[in-house]
């Protein structure tokens, strides 16, 4: 069993919000932010910039969940490859989404909609991947 998931063990350590690369650096992004702009924690709000900085990191752990749910279960019943492949791809959509929300809220929709089809692709490959782990092993049918 751990030997199947090393592709996707290898991009959650990439991606994971607690300290690890990418979101690690979207956090260190926000600090720089708050430096700059001269704001102390726990305080979330001051300039513009501050917050869409801040508001562009928040949105990007709340989509953390949904995607991790989407990518291990993609992973474990449809294809480690394909997911991983698809989990790079997100975090390539919520850099964008990251980096347009810091300069202008209008710009964060190209990395949303990529994102949104990133998960949708995800949720889709999942629920085959069940429904066909389901037809074998209850129904007899392999497909």
């Amino acid at each position: 069993m751990a030997s199947t998931a090393i592709i996707m063990a290898a991009l959650n350590l990439v991606s994971d919000k607690r300290g690890c690369v990418h979101s690690g650096y979207l956090a260190r992004r926000v600090g720089w932010s708050r430096m700059a702009h001269k704001g102390l924690p726990p305080i979330v709000s001051g300039p513009p910039e501050f917050e869409q900085t801040f508001r562009a990191h928040q949105n990007c752990v709340e989509f953390y969940p949904l995607f991790l749910v989407t990518l291990w279960t993609c992973g474990m019943f449809f294809s480690e490859v394909l997911a991983a492949a698809t989990g790079l791809v997100y975090m390539v959509a919520r850099q964008l989404y990251f980096n347009g929300y810091t300069q202008s809220t209008k710009k964060r929709l190209p990395g949303f909609h990529l994102t949104l089809a990133v998960l949708l692709t995800l949720s889709v490959l999942a629920v085959v991947g069940i429904t066909r782990g389901l037809l074998d092993k209850y129904f007899y049918t392999h497909i």
